[in-house]
């Protein structure tokens, strides 16, 4: 092998693991966004029973936003941890298989 051709391929194995840092980084970014979210969604709750029991006791309208909250967060969980991930990251080595046999 070259010099040249060793400077490449060191140069092609750096940009691949920088491409898999930012990847991790970016996971570990959407898993602590859906730790936060599922924190601040736990607080939340007992604070809005604790005002809806205390202020209107007659109607129980938290059920409203604990609904919409747990939602949120199961939306969130899916998009962070399940459904959905496996489909991208088949698309993404495909697209990238394609990119290889066209140069």
């Amino acid at each position: 092998m070259t010099k040249t051709n060793q400077n490449f391929n060191t140069m092609e194995i750096n940009y691949i693991e920088d491409e898999r840092y930012t990847e991790a980084k970016k996971r570990v970014q959407a898993i602590k966004g859906f730790y936060a979210h599922l924190l601040v969604s736990v607080l939340v709750i007992p604070f809005l029973i604790f005002i809806n029991l205390r202020f209107t006791p007659h109607f129980h309208w938290f059920w409203f936003p604990i609904g919409g909250l747990a939602f949120s967060v199961i939306i969130h969980w899916f998009t962070v941890f399940g459904f959905g991930k496996d489909w991208e990251d088949r698309k993404i080595k495909e697209l990238m298989e394609k990119e290889k046999f066209k140069k």
